[in-house]
C-alpha cells in the first residue's frame, strides 16, 4: 500500500544548464520546452512514488514499453497565464485533473491523487515560472501525461507508469489567431463511437485523425469537423475543439454522450452563456439542421472551444463540397464576448466571480 504523497515528497534537481528563452513571434505552438518537468513513477508494489522535479531531457524506455505497442497513454492539456502585474493564474485546473483520471479509469490505468496531481502542476509551473510570457494572448502550455512502460509485448494492462509534467511557452495556437477559421466536414472517415475512446484524452484519438486532417489541410482547411460514427448525421466535434452553433437565438452544442471530450472550456462558455440569459441546448444536433438553418438565415454564428485556442470563430463549412459562409466569414458577437470574458479572466482584467482562477507564487530556486 502506497503512503499519500504531499509537496514535502517532492525532491527537486535545479539544472546547471538553463536554456535561452525563444522571443514571443518563435513561441509556436509545442515547439520550445522549459527548463524542467515533472516525473513520478508506478509500480504495482510501491504504487505513485518517487516524485521529483528534474532538468527537462530525454526518457529512456525499453523498446518493449507497452505503451510503443499497445498505446496505453493519455494526456492533458492545460495553461498558465501572467497578468500585468506579474502574477500567476491557472485557469481552472482540479477539472484537467478529473478529467485525467476519467482517462485513466477507462484505459486501466491507476489513479492519481488528484489533490498530489494538482500540486504537481502547482510545483513545476512555479519553478520555472520564468517560462510564463507576458505578452498579451500567450502564455505557458501545461502538458500532463502517462504512458505504459513495463517491457513487455502482450495484451493488457501495464503494472508500471511513468506520470510527466512538461511546460511550453505558446502564442496563438491557430495562425488565425481570433479570426474565424475554415473547416472541412468529415464523411469518410470515423474517430469515435460512443463506448470508444471519444470522451478520453488519450493519443488514440488523435492518431485517428490524422488522417482526414491531412486531407483538409490539403485542400486549405484548418481544422475537420466529425460527424458521429455510426450514422454519419449528428455533428461530433472539431478535431481539437467542442463545438457550437447559434441558430434561431439558442447555442447548440452536441451533448457528452461518450463519443466527445468534455472540455474545460465547452463548460466554461456553456456556464457563461447561462448566466447572460442565452438559452443553451445540448443534444444530438444533425449537420442536416444546420444547412438548413444557414438557407433561412436563422444560422447566426459557430465557433469551437478549447483550451489551445479559447475560442476559435468558424467562417466556413465545407460539407461535400457545399460551402456554408457563416456570419459573413466574419467573428460574431457572442464568440468575440466569450473570448473577451475567458481570457480576460485568464489574464486577470475581468473579475473572476465564478471562482475558476487558481493563483501560485514562483518559486525561491
Amino acid at each position: 500500500m502506497s503512503t499519500k504523497l504531499t509537496a514535502k515528497d517532492i525532491k527537486i534537481e535545479k539544472t546547471n544548464q538553463p536554456k535561452v528563452k525563444p522571443p514571443p513571434e518563435d513561441m509556436l505552438f509545442g515547439k520550445n520546452f522549459s527548463d524542467h518537468m515533472f516525473v513520478m513513477e508506478y509500480s504495482a508494489d510501491k504504487g505513485w512514488n518517487n516524485p521529483g522535479i528534474v532538468p527537462y531531457g530525454n526518457i529512456s524506455l525499453s523498446p518493449a514499453a507497452m505503451v510503443f505497442h499497445y498505446g496505453q497513454e493519455l494526456f492533458e492539456g492545460l495553461k498558465a497565464y501572467r497578468t500585468s502585474s506579474g502574477k500567476i493564474r491557472l485557469f481552472r485546473p482540479e477539472k484537467n485533473v478529473a478529467r485525467m483520471n476519467w482517462t485513466c479509469e477507462r484505459l486501466c490505468i491507476p489513479e492519481l491523487d488528484p489533490e498530489f496531481a494538482l500540486e504537481a502542476i502547482k510545483q513545476i509551473v512555479s519553478f520555472d515560472s520564468d517560462w510564463i510570457p507576458g505578452e498579451p494572448e500567450h502564455s505557458l502550455y501545461i502538458r500532463p501525461f502517462v504512458i505504459a512502460t513495463d517491457p513487455f509485448i502482450g495484451v493488457k494492462p501495464s503494472s508500471s507508469y511513468l506520470f510527466i509534467i512538461i511546460l511550453s511557452p505558446v502564442g496563438a495556437y491557430y495562425p488565425e489567431g481570433i479570426d474565424p477559421v475554415k473547416i472541412y466536414v468529415e464523411n469518410e472517415y470515423v474517430r469515435a463511437v460512443k463506448g470508444g475512446l471519444g470522451f478520453a484524452k488519450a493519443g488514440a484519438n488523435y492518431a485517428a485523425s490524422l488522417k482526414a486532417q491531412d486531407k483538409a489541410k490539403k485542400i486549405g482547411y484548418t481544422q475537420v469537423l466529425w460527424l458521429d460514427g455510426v450514422e454519419r448525421k449528428y455533428v461530433d466535434e472539431v478535431g481539437t475543439m467542442n463545438v457550437m452553433f447559434a441558430i434561431g437565438g439558442k447555442v447548440i452544442t452536441p451533448s457528452l454522450d461518450g463519443s466527445i471530450l468534455p472540455g474545460v472550456t465547452r463548460d466554461s462558455v456553456i456556464a457563461l452563456l447561462k448566466d447572460w440569459g442565452y438559452a443553451v441546448e445540448e443534444r444530438k444536433l444533425a449537420l442536416s439542421e444546420i444547412i438548413e438553418a444557414d438557407k433561412n438565415g436563422t444560422l447566426s454564428e459557430a465557433f469551437g472551444t478549447g483550451t489551445a485556442a479559447v475560442i476559435s470563430p468558424i467562417g466556413t463549412l465545407n460539407s461535400n463540397g457545399e460551402i456554408i459562409e457563416i456570419n459573413g466569414g466574419k467573428i460574431g458577437p457572442i464568440a468575440r464576448r466569450l473570448y473577451d470574458t475567458i481570457t480576460g479572466i485568464q489574464y486577470g482584467t475581468i473579475e473572476d466571480k465564478y471562482n475558476w482562477i487558481l493563483e501560485l507564487q514562483p518559486a525561491k530556486k
